[in-house]
């Protein structure tokens, strides 16, 4: 009942940030998206197809399946801004947006609470041994700050 419970709150703060950060791109226009959060920085198109590329290998990390647009991660992951994310429109941007969270809320959905606190698969059994705190769950939380944390960018913008 315990870790059923750390479930539901960690899912909570999850779902609540991706619903914030979802109304806020979907208020935006087109020439929004071109902005930069600051002088020679990212625009928020990049940080759109940025945090949809993270969550969408979110699935691999946690080994509930595959990512849906592993595409996405030279242009959004491996550089900053830059011309790899003129290939994508704000429409296909917000598809896949939209397709990578239903994906989500589905599997998080179906993962029973004691799964989440099981080793992912960014680490090895043997360090997961030495300290099981870094599980499922941790990841999870972890990703929910890293969408704060870019929230928190784009309001100043």
């Amino acid at each position: 009942m315990e870790q059923q419970l750390f479930v539901t709150m960690a899912l909570q703060g999850w779902n609540t940030h991706v619903a914030r950060a979802e109304k806020y791109f979907d208020a935006l226009s087109d020439t929004d998206f071109q902005k930069t959060i600051a002088p020679g920085k990212n625009r928020i198109i990049y940080l759109y197809g940025h945090l949809t590329s993270y969550h969408d290998l979110l699935i691999e990390t946690l080994g509930i399946g595959e990512a849906l647009y592993p595409e996405l991660t030279p242009a959004f992951l491996r550089t900053p801004d830059g011309p790899g994310v003129d290939a994508y429109t704000v429409g296909e941007l917000k598809q896949y947006w939209v397709d990578v969270h239903s994906r989500l809320s589905q599997l998080f959905a179906a993962l029973p609470a004691e799964d989440w606190f099981k080793r992912h698969n960014a680490m090895t059994d043997e360090d997961f041994a030495k300290d099981p705190t870094r599980n499922r769950l941790s990841v999870l939380l972890s990703r929910t700050n890293h969408i704060a944390y870019h929230f928190g960018q784009l309001v100043l913008v």
